[in-house]
């Protein structure tokens, strides 16, 4: 377990500076929402914090545990205890989706687990997240749904326990089901295996069943204000407009009146029910 610091950090894609100095801490076992308009940095600091070689840090600090993240590899960081699970899972051809999860697994310990205890646990991960035991023998993703391969993406995360996980918009693209199914994979993980997550999200369903203890608003880059969860409600009544009104910051980019609750996930699904009805 440990804490991850983050301090002024400044991070470009292709010489366009995206991150313009963050600063956050996050605690041992805490659920963090990370809110914001899209375009905002929400997903380059996830990237940043994994390592994605896209994604040039140019100034400013990330320890985890008291060490040095910036400078870990990627496979190190994994080690260690960060996770992401990808907003757009990619398909491998020519990976076996078990074979993937048994030689991650291994990598993470010094000891190889048994073919017993890990198809063990990998079926104990698939009725978890509702996912047939025979998709995995299929290639890592490929051919599944957009559905399927978010709940892949949990499954992943409960087989390799890590100790901070970041979830980037994992309930997009979700039906009703499996967000419900997703959301108690995401409350067990955090209330058994004392883990901390960092959550994206633009829909207030998902927040509303995994209940963050702590909640930021990154606005131009940066982190704009933080609070508890009653941040997210006001978002959701209020979309983003009141940062500027009452924190005195302009939005350069567009969603400055975009309400969570005019994408919420639960209330497209009702619409899209009713209309299929009343054909």
């Amino acid at each position: 377990m440990g804490k991850l610091v983050i301090k002024d950090l400044h991070v470009s894609i292709e010489n366009k500076e995206i991150l313009k100095g963050v600063n956050l801490e996050i605690n041992d076992h805490e659920m963090v929402a990370l809110l914001g308009p899209n375009g905002h940095g929400k997903s380059t600091l996830m990237a940043a914090i994994m390592g994605n070689p896209r994604y040039k840090v140019t100034s400013g600090s990330i320890t985890y545990n008291g060490e040095d993240v910036l400078k870990m590899s990627i496979d190190e960081r994994s080690r260690k205890g960060l996770f992401l699970a990808f907003q757009n899972p990619c398909e491998i051809p020519g990976v076996i989706t078990a074979d993937f999860y048994k030689n991650a697994i291994n990598s993470h310990n010094e000891k190889k687990v048994s073919l017993y205890k890990f198809y063990k646990s990998l079926e104990n991960a698939c009725k978890e997240v509702h996912m047939p035991f025979d998709m995995m023998n299929r290639m890592l993703n490929e051919g599944f749904s957009g559905g399927e391969k978010k709940r892949n993406e949990i499954l992943q995360m409960m087989l390799l326990n890590p100790s901070f996980a970041m979830l980037d918009e994992i309930d997009s693209g979700l039906d009703v089901d499996a967000i419900n199914i997703v959301s108690e994979c995401i409350k067990k993980q955090f209330e058994t295996q004392n883990i901390s997550f960092l959550v994206i999200s633009h829909y207030a369903r998902l927040f509303d069943l995994i209940h963050p203890t702590k909640c930021f608003v990154m606005i131009n880059g940066r982190i704009a204000t933080s609070g508890d969860a009653s941040l997210i409600e006001k978002i959701d009544t209020m979309g983003y407009e009141w940062i500027k009104t009452e924190l005195g910051i302009e939005i350069e980019k567009e969603d400055t009146n975009a309400s969570m609750n005019k994408v919420s996930l639960g209330a497209c699904a009702t619409k899209e029910a009713i209309n299929y009805e009343n054909k």
